[in-house]
């Protein structure tokens, strides 16, 4: 059976690493030059194995086969967070690129803006999927400067380029590989992960609205402090749901803004990012029901009025069965004892293009559970044995 050069494939993740360095991560945010110059360097490398690339209208590397299918398509994304890790993202990529090397016959995708630098969810694969409208292009600005995402694809040379969709019926499953962003495998000692499902993730702002006063002359007696009357919640919601949530669902308190934010001002406004995660639609509707009634509970007893506005929620998206077989098998034959399935915490590209296609993921260890951050990192030996798993999976589901 043929085999993949795992040689190359490491090869290419240290080279991809060099474009946009920081300290031991990369700092590649979407559109910006660092990031045009990494889907500029993945169109050579998928050129050189005989794929048709091109970048497109909203910045996604896609590279065709030329020959006959049965097809795959295998990716994740390139550009990462500020002052990120080298691995989120570009490990799915540099795969797919690996996969084709090998004589696979697959398509490779790195899909624009996964890590969500314009506030869209998603904006390359649901372009390719076709569910991303142009007024949504229209409305997205950068979550750090507020530069529009028209704007920035004029300033990355992308303005006005078609964007590339998925061909129906073309494509048999999709694969992305992927490091764990958690401790799950390390702390077990294993080396592969074979993805189950990929977590909804459900978004609200909450906002309290109270009275702007003096911080001196106004009692504690006669105080409508937004701020607050937010942290109660917060701390109420916190005891809450353990008693609500699902075995692995996590719930994050984004970002606490206070206005005006002055230290002798008490706040009139608190406004609150908080978001949970699961893979079951039943325990997010649990978790929302209790949200509620804790938003309830707190207009009854506080001063200030609190209102809940939900901001986005996703879907889960379940692992194609016979595409996650293949995997556990591939995982027994090369890594035995080393394997275990899991749910992801994350949310991925995969969800989104299991709306199109079956599809199915596969993770490797985080060294200390680290992502997000430049000091993420996997062992060699670690990427190797993913590689070669993902390589002798695909091997089984294309010949299935």
């Amino acid at each position: 059976m043929p085999t993949v050069d795992t040689a190359a494939f490491l090869q290419d993740l240290y080279e991809l690493r060099r474009i946009g360095a920081f300290r031991t991560g990369v700092h590649r945010p979407t559109y910006s030059p660092e990031d045009m110059e990494s889907r500029r360097w993945l169109v050579a490398k998928l050129t050189e194995c005989g794929l048709d690339a091109a970048i497109d209208g909203i910045g996604n590397v896609y590279g065709r086969h030329r020959g006959e299918g049965p097809h795959l398509l295998a990716g994740s994304h390139i550009e990462s967070q500020n002052e990120a890790g080298w691995l989120d993202g570009a490990l799915g990529v540099v795969a797919g690129l690996a996969l084709a090397r090998a004589g696979l016959p697959v398509d490779v995708c790195a899909f624009a803006d996964e890590e969500g630098h314009f506030n869209v969810g998603f904006p390359g694969s649901r372009s390719i999927i076709g569910e991303l409208s142009e007024d949504a292009i229209d409305r997205a600005t950068n979550r750090t400067d507020g530069t529009p995402m028209r704007d920035a694809l004029r300033a990355a040379g992308l303005e006005g380029l078609p964007r590339r969709q998925l061909e129906p019926g073309r494509h048999k499953g999709y694969f992305e590989m992927h490091i764990e962003q958690g401790t799950q495998l390390e702390a077990a000692g294993l080396q592969i992960g074979v993805v189950t499902g990929i977590v909804a993730i459900w978004q609200w702002r909450i906002v309290v609205e109270g009275q702007q006063d003096h911080a001196g002359g106004t009692t504690m007696a006669e105080r409508r402090d937004a701020g607050l009357s937010a942290i109660r919640l917060l701390a109420a919601i916190d005891a809450e749901f353990p008693r609500i949530c699902g075995q692995r669902t996590t719930w994050t308190t984004g970002r606490i803004r206070l206005d005006p934010g002055a230290p002798n001002i008490i706040p009139g406004r608190a406004e609150v990012l908080f978001q949970f995660r699961d893979v079951s639609v039943p325990v997010l509707e649990r978790l929302e029901a209790g949200l509620r009634a804790l938003v309830q509970e707190a207009n009854r007893r506080e001063r200030c009025t609190v209102t809940l506005e939900p901001v986005s929620k996703a879907i889960p998206a379940l692992c194609d069965p016979a595409m996650m077989q293949a995997l556990s098998d591939a995982a027994a034959e090369l890594a035995p004892a080393a394997w275990q399935t899991m749910p992801s915490g994350a949310g991925h590209d995969a969800q989104v293009i299991a709306r199109r296609m079956p599809a199915a993921m596969l993770f490797v260890p985080s060294i200390g559970g680290i992502s997000h951050h430049w000091s993420e990192d996997t062992k060699d030996a670690d990427l190797t044995l993913g590689m070669q798993v993902l390589h002798r999976a695909a091997q089984r589901f294309l010949a299935s």
